[in-house]
């Protein structure tokens, strides 16, 4: 493996960050303070769970990879959550979604044999699954405010004239689940000709044979593929109701 970032590398790397701090002041766009803060939280974060993850792969515990997996889990449903503002139970709606999500795309991953049930495999697999899902859900719920508010009038127009809830939504869910699908679906379309994805190349980062790297990318795009789809469905067909009150009316 010929790559090594050093502290020296590491630190003149930083220095990119003076062409986005340089854009925003230059063009007025007050992100300045925002990318600091970005950046030192992403400095502090990733020193943090890179020694933990580092404990974590050595005691090699199945009780501590669980609990890194629930953690990863929590905190992607919590920034989902945050997407949908004035959807009632976005949280648990977002855990279920992504649990759910990310339990069933890896029980096939390990039942299959792609990847073994240990820390090194878990946890970085459980970690992409769970962020392209809190982010399908995001966009979902995004969609799904914009849409209600946007054709009020064909819902409230469908319920006079006596629809069930989810008659007078389907339109907007199914809207809903294809916003939160069409980016990994974008991307799955892409991969190889356009970019080179984060697994794919730190395999071969790694001194990985490229052929054999595109095979764990392949499985990285039928797996995310699976995760967005699951947890688009399960969050919209579950938050769609918040739209209505006890009476059945659309808030």
């Amino acid at each position: 493996m010929n790559l090594a970032v050093n502290n020296t590398s590491l630190f003149l790397a930083a220095m990119l960050v003076l062409v986005a701090l340089g854009i925003s002041l230059w063009q007025k766009l007050g992100l300045d303070k925002d990318i600091i803060i970005g950046v030192v939280r992403a400095v502090v974060q990733l020193f943090i769970v890179g020694y933990l993850l580092k404990y974590i792969f050595r005691v090699n515990n199945l009780w501590l990879t669980l609990a890194m997996m629930g953690f990863i889990i929590f905190n992607a449903a919590w920034n989902a959550k945050k997407r949908g503002p004035g959807i009632d139970h976005a949280l648990g709606i977002s855990l279920l979604a992504i649990f759910v999500s990310t339990g069933v795309t890896l029980g096939v991953l390990v039942l299959s044999g792609a990847i073994k049930f240990i820390p090194s495999q878990m946890i970085p697999i459980s970690g992409m699954i769970a962020s392209n899902s809190m982010v399908a859900i995001g966009l979902a719920y995004r969609s799904l405010n914009s849409q209600f508010h946007d054709q009020r009038q064909g819902v409230l127009e469908r319920l006079a004239l006596g629809a069930g809830l989810l008659d007078a939504s389907i339109a907007i869910v199914r809207e809903a689940i294809r916003t939160g699908m069409s980016p990994t679906i974008d991307s799955a379309k892409t991969v190889g000709l356009v970019s080179l994805p984060g697994m794919m190349s730190g395999l071969i980062f790694a001194g990985v044979d490229p052929v054999r790297a595109i095979k764990y990318q392949i499985m990285v795009t039928f797996m995310l593929l699976s995760a967005t789809s699951l947890g688009s469905i399960i969050a919209c067909y579950l938050a769609y109701r918040n739209f209505y009150n006890a009476q059945k009316q659309l808030k």
